[in-house]
């Protein structure tokens, strides 16, 4: 059920930030092979610490599920979640925290953590009462019941439902859209969303004329303006 072992986290998060730097990848697709899309957390790979101390699991919840979730909010490009069945724990995370969800209808999202009596980890605290508010994310932090592809769509925590079938070729699809995008507008639209969420107005409207500033020395913003003087498709470049 593609558990995320510890080296699987750090190759993953590895990926990410190479995607950020190489500027002739356009858009990112996290997605799976099997039943599911990911169980969860496999800490049998993780390092062995030996006796624990006040401060170990903080320090190992920061690294760990923490960094590789927010490896994906940080990722300088778009990237789209393809959910193939089941995420449950990090896995609903890993999901939540990507630009878009797309999810098979044969798919679910299990907040497990009280399942085990444990704290949700990976942002979903931070990550749930965004998307759904408050109160329903305690519903579901709460119970732990597996919500299905269709509920969760209408909830607000997936963009579309395909059939199982259909998934593979809807996300190439989506993907090959956002990568003939202007690529430097796309991403600091997806900092600007992020960053709005925890910004009072003021700060907001300061972070979006320092984007348009950044954005218009760019050959796809010049590119984009003289497409429309010329009326004709543009093409962007993603520079």
């Amino acid at each position: 059920m593609n558990a995320v072992t510890w080296d699987q986290r750090e190759r993953i998060i590895a990926l990410l930030a190479e995607a950020s730097a190489d500027r002739e990848v356009r858009c990112v697709v996290v997605t799976a092979t099997g039943r599911g899309f990911c169980a969860g957390a496999d800490l049998r790979g993780a390092p062995s610490t030996g006796d624990r101390v006040a401060g170990d699991v903080a320090r190992m919840i920061r690294l760990g599920a923490q960094r590789f979730v927010g490896a994906v909010m940080d990722c300088e490009k778009p990237v789209i979640a393809a959910v193939n069945g089941t995420a449950a724990g990090i896995g609903a995370h890993l999901a939540f925290a990507c630009d878009l969800v797309l999810a098979a209808d044969s798919a679910r999202f299990i907040e497990v953590f009280v399942r085990r009596g444990l704290v949700p980890d990976g942002g979903g605290a931070y990550l749930l009462p965004r998307l759904i508010g408050p109160q329903r994310a305690k519903e579901l932090m709460f119970f732990g019941d597996a919500v299905g592809a269709a509920e969760a769509k209408e909830m607000g925590l997936v963009n579309r439902v395909v059939p199982a079938d259909e998934l593979t070729k809807t996300a190439r699809d989506w993907a090959e859209r956002l990568a003939q995008g202007p690529t430097r507008a796309l991403t600091l639209t997806k900092q600007l969303v992020n960053a709005s969420l925890d910004a009072d107005r003021s700060t907001a409207f300061a972070a979006e004329a320092t984007a348009q500033e950044i954005n218009m020395t760019t050959r796809d913003a010049q590119e984009g303006v003289a497409s429309f003087v010329e009326r004709r498709e543009a093409r962007y470049e993603g520079r």
